[in-house]
């Protein structure tokens, strides 16, 4: 298994993952693009103490960057968890 810290990179601190923090209990995280819902869920469950009922993961693409006036670049390529949790709840803004 893999490291609990190298599977969740940081949490995904946007307008969107607010409202469903708030509406739905769902937590967003940017998490290691080898990583697993299984090892997710895991890494979540052991780092917050809380229990996590669903773990959906979506694969976003880089987006292209102007490097100069004749090249072009790309961001890297990263991954997002949406957990929902069961039991507990995590606040980022509180700990920041």
């Amino acid at each position: 298994m893999k490291d609990l810290h190298n599977i969740i990179k940081g949490p995904c601190l946007t307008e969107k993952a607010n409202i469903l923090q708030e509406l739905q209990g769902t937590v967003v995280f940017r998490v290691d693009p080898r990583a697993n819902k299984i090892e997710i869920k895991h890494a979540v469950e052991d780092l917050f103490n809380v229990k996590v009922s669903t773990v959906k993961t979506i694969s976003v693409r880089g987006k292209q960057k102007r490097m100069g006036v004749k090249s072009l670049g790309r961001t890297s390529d990263w991954k997002k968890a949406y957990i929902t949790l069961s039991e507990g709840e995590i606040n980022f803004l509180e700990e920041l």
